[in-house]
C-alpha cells in the first residue's frame, strides 16, 4: 500500500506535545477548516478508543470511524479506519525528543476502495489533500503550543463559558483544554451538547431569570460570556432585531449580577462585544478611544457592554471583546461567500469602499486567552487584525487565493432588496478598527495579513520549511 510521512518540528518539549494531543478535544483543534468534518465521538488517547466524525464529500455525507491502537503513551499512538471513504487507512502517530524540541512524525499507510486504482491516481486524489491537511495541523499545533508556552508560568485557570457550541466557542473550548485549564460550560435549559461533548461539566441557568438550574457559578476564576443570537443568521424583521439586542443585554446583566453576588467571585469577566460600536467610518481608522456610533449595532453593542456594570462594580475586571468578523472556513460570513467566490461571482458589493475589520479564528482565541491570562486587562479590547481592509481589497484578495476572478459586482440596491434592512450595517457600511490595546498588551499576531489568514483556513498555504513529507509506493 502506499505510504505518506511527514514531519513537523514543534519548538517545545515531547511531553508538552503529548499533553496538547492528549487533550480531551484536540481533534477539534487539527480539524482543517475547509473540510467541514463534524465531531461525533472524541476517543481518548487508549487503545481501543474511537474517533468518529461525519465527512462532507459534495452531496454525500459519509461517517468516519477510527479506533486507536498501539498506544505508547507520551511517545506514540495509532488509528486504523473501520469505516469510511477508504479501503484501508492506518496513521502512525510518533513524537521524539529533538534536543530542547521535537518532532511530531506521522505516518499514513492506505488503499483506495477499488485497490487497483490506489497507486496510480494518488498523486491527484489522495495526496494532496495529504499534504494540505498536515501542513494545516502542524502550523495549529505550534501556534497553539507557542502559546500556551507563553503563559506556562502562570496558574491554570478554572473557566466558564457561554456561547461554548458556538464558531467561536467550540474552538476556545478545545484549545482551553489544550493549554491545561479546567472548562465548564454554561448552557441554557434547553441546549442540547452536541454527542461528542458527552460527559463533559458542565452549568445550566434560565437565562430569562438568572436562576442556576443545575451545578454553581461559585469556584470560577474567568468567565467568557460569548452567547447571543446570531446577527446575520436571518432577515431583520422587528422581532429578530429585538432579539438580537434582549439575547445579549438581559442575559448579560443577570449573569453579571449573579457574578457579583456570589461568595467567591471570579477574576475576571471576559464579555462579547463587537468593533459594529463605532457606527459607519468610511474614512480613517478607530481604536478604543473612539466614540461610539449612533446606530442600531452600535446601541446593541453599546448596551451589551453596559449591562456588565454591576460585575465591574464589585469588583470583577471586566473586558469586552470588541470582535471584528471572524475569518474561517468553518463557518461564519467567509463560509457564506465560499461557493459565489468559487463561481467567480466575487466583487465589490455596493462601492466596495466599506471598511472590514476581521480577525482569524485563531487569533480570536489566542487573543481571549491572552486576555484573560493578562491581570491586567481591563475595559475594552478590538479584537481585529492590525491590517484592516476596504471590500473590495477582501473580494481581490479572496480571489487570488481561490484563482478566481473578483471583479463582478453586486450594486447597494440589490443587496438592500436581497438583505432588506440589515444589507446597510452589514454589508455596506463597516469601519477600519485597529487593535490598539491588545499589541500595547504585548499580544503579536499570527495572521496579521488577509491574504495569510485566507490560506490557512482555505489550506491553500505552501509547504512550511520547518516540514518535510515523503511518498512511498
Amino acid at each position: 500500500m502506499p505510504t505518506f510521512t511527514h514531519t513537523a518540528a514543534m519548538p517545545v518539549s515531547q511531553d508538552h506535545v503529548w499533553s496538547w494531543y492528549d487533550a480531551p478535544e484536540a481533534f477539534v483543534r487539527i480539524m482543517p477548516e475547509w473540510e467541514r468534518l463534524t465531531p461525533l465521538e472524541l476517543g481518548a488517547l487508549e487503545d481501543g478508543a474511537s474517533t468518529r466524525f461525519r465527512m462532507h464529500l459534495g452531496p454525500l455525507r459519509p461517517v468516519w470511524v477510527a479506533r486507536h491502537h498501539d498506544v505508547v503513551k507520551g511517545q506514540a499512538f495509532s488509528d486504523r479506519m473501520e469505516r469510511g471513504p477508504f479501503g484501508a487507512w492506518d496513521h502512525e502517530h510518533r513524537i521524539t525528543a529533538k534536543g530542547a524540541g521535537s518532532s511530531v512524525d506521522d505516518t499514513v499507510t492506505w488503499r483506495l476502495p477499488f485497490h487497483m486504482f490506489t497507486g496510480w491516481t494518488a498523486p491527484i486524489t489522495v495526496l494532496p489533500r495529504l499534504r494540505t491537511m498536515f501542513a494545516f495541523r502542524s502550523r495549529r499545533v505550534r501556534l497553539d503550543l507557542k502559546r500556551i508556552e507563553e503563559t506556562a508560568h502562570l496558574p491554570r485557570r478554572r473557566v466558564l463559558v457561554s456561547g461554548s457550541t458556538g464558531l467561536i466557542g467550540t474552538q476556545l473550548c478545545a484549545f482551553f483544554h489544550a493549554a491545561g485549564h479546567e472548562v465548564v460550560r454554561l448552557l441554557r435549559t434547553n441546549t442540547k451538547l452536541p454527542a461528542h461533548l458527552k460527559g463533559q461539566a458542565v452549568v445550566r441557568w434560565d437565562d430569562r431569570t438568572g436562576e442556576v438550574v443545575e451545578g454553581s457559578l461559585e469556584g470560577f476564576d474567568a468567565v467568557v460570556h460569548l452567547a447571543g443570537a446570531g446577527i446575520g443568521d436571518r432577515r431583520w424583521s422587528r422581532s429578530r432585531m429585538d432579539l438580537i439586542r434582549t439575547s445579549r443585554t438581559g442575559p448579560t446583566a443577570r449573569l453579571a449580577e449573579r457574578l457579583a453576588a456570589l461568595k467567591h467571585p471570579p477574576e475576571v469577566l471576559l464579555s462579547g462585544s463587537a468593533v459594529g460600536i463605532y457606527g459607519n467610518r468610511p474614512e480613517g481608522t478607530v481604536d478604543e478611544t473612539a466614540e461610539v456610533g449612533r446606530g442600531f449595532l452600535d446601541e446593541v453593542a453599546l448596551d451589551w457592554e453596559s449591562a456588565t456594570a454591576q460585575a465591574s462594580e464589585s469588583g470583577i475586571r471586566v473586558v469586552h471583546l470588541r470582535t471584528g468578523l471572524v475569518m474561517t472556513a468553518a463557518g461564519g460570513v467567509l463560509a457564506k461567500q465560499l461557493l459565489p467566490a468559487k463561481l467567480g461571482a466575487g466583487g465589490p458589493l455596493g462601492s466596495g469602499r466599506q471598511q472590514i475589520s476581521w480577525i482569524s479564528i485563531d487569533d480570536e482565541v489566542h487573543a481571549i486567552h491572552h486576555l484573560m491570562m493578562h491581570e491586567t486587562a481591563e475595559g475594552p479590547y478590538n479584537l481585529t487584525s492590525p491590517q484592516p481592509v476596504a471590500q473590495r481589497e477582501f473580494a481581490r484578495t479572496l480571489g487570488r487565493v481561490l484563482r478566481r476572478p473578483a471583479f463582478a459586482p453586486l450594486p447597494g440596491f440589490v443587496l438592500r432588496v436581497l438583505f432588506g434592512r440589515m444589507a446597510r450595517p452589514l454589508l455596506l457600511e463597516g469601519q477600519a478598527a485597529l487593535p490598539t490595546r491588545l499589541i500595547e498588551s504585548g499580544y503579536t499576531f499570527a495572521h496579521p495579513d488577509l491574504e495569510s489568514c485566507l490560506r490557512h483556513t482555505l489550506g491553500r498555504t505552501p509547504a512550511d520549511p520547518q516540514d518535510a513529507h515523503e511518498h512511498r509506493r
